[in-house]
């Protein structure tokens, strides 16, 4: 691809990304403006929500509150949105770094033996069946007598916990799947140069399942905001934007507007992650172009 090809590709890309947002913006206003204050109801079920500015400010107004004062003389709130947000990616980054670690060596570890791919998997898929917010307070507990050495355990590690418990499942999936993608005549190529099963690992398995990693660990880092979010929620662990959007949801009454920068900032911290991952998949993916 030449350098005019990718400057066009990104280029399409940035204008999507601005596109899909004044899509969002009108479908939001055009909807305030024309649906029901009280929501569109239809035997008995609210099928749309209210169109009242107590429930849908107007985009300016969520935007406008980012440069007001949180409290009286006090810091804007963007700023403190930003700052509980570079809170949680600190659990983020670990929860997803560890659960990444463990889906790889679960992956890798299911694959040399089948029998353990048998017996481990169906757990790894009945894992995900377990109620976060029954769970997170549970690690909470957990993690309160606990130590690593001579540093106490923070809450915010049981938060990372949380996170990666819920980012390990899919690159263990998706990796396992992967690892097991090489065609059989891969294999018996392999075989004939007289490799064992780590350099068939390496210079085989692992190359084939790129395409799998990263979409893998694009669900991952999602994941892994969510669940620290929710762990956030549920441990009541202050400080990070789970902790900031229960805050700000106890003034949706009186300031309802005040509630969605929490929420855009929870959500703008989900795409910085995918970010993260789709700039790593970029730089691999040059990689392999140049040294192949």
């Amino acid at each position: 691809m030449s350098l005019g090809q990718t400057w066009r590709r990104r280029a399409r890309v940035a204008l999507g990304v601005v596109g899909a947002l004044v899509v969002g913006v009108l479908l939001w206003e055009g909807y305030k403006a024309v649906g029901d204050p009280d929501g569109t109801v239809v035997l008995g079920v609210r099928l749309l929500p209210r169109a009242d500015d107590a429930a849908m400010p107007h985009v300016a107004d969520i935007v406008g509150r980012f440069a007001d004062p949180e409290l009286a003389g006090g810091d804007p709130i963007g700023l403190v949105v930003l700052s509980a947000c570079l809170f949680t990616l600190r659990s983020v980054a670990v929860g997803f770094g560890l659960g990444a670690l463990v889906g790889l060596l679960l992956a890798v570890l299911m694959q040399r033996l089948r029998v353990v791919e048998r017996g481990l998997l169906p757990y790894v898929v009945l894992s995900q069946t377990v109620p976060l917010i029954a769970l997170a307070p549970v690690i909470a507990g957990w993690g309160g007598g606990l130590s690593l050495g001579a540093y106490p355990w923070q809450p915010w590690m049981s938060v990372a916990t949380i996170a990666s418990y819920l980012a390990f499942f899919p690159v263990a999936v998706g990796m396992l799947r992967g690892l097991q993608s090489p065609a059989p005549i891969a294999e018996e190529l392999m075989h004939s140069y007289a490799a064992g099963w780590w350099r068939t690992l390496v210079k085989l398995r692992l190359p084939a399942s790129l395409p799998y990693l990263f979409p893998a660990l694009r669900l991952a880092g999602a994941a892994a905001v969510v669940g620290a979010v929710v762990g956030e929620i549920s441990t009541g662990t202050r400080g990070g934007i789970g902790r900031l959007v229960i805050e700000y949801s106890r003034e949706a009454t009186a300031d309802p507007a005040k509630v969605y920068t929490a929420m855009i900032g929870a959500a703008l911290l989900g795409l910085v992650v995918a970010a993260v991952v789709g700039a790593l998949e970029f730089l691999l993916s040059r990689q392999r172009k140049v040294f192949p």
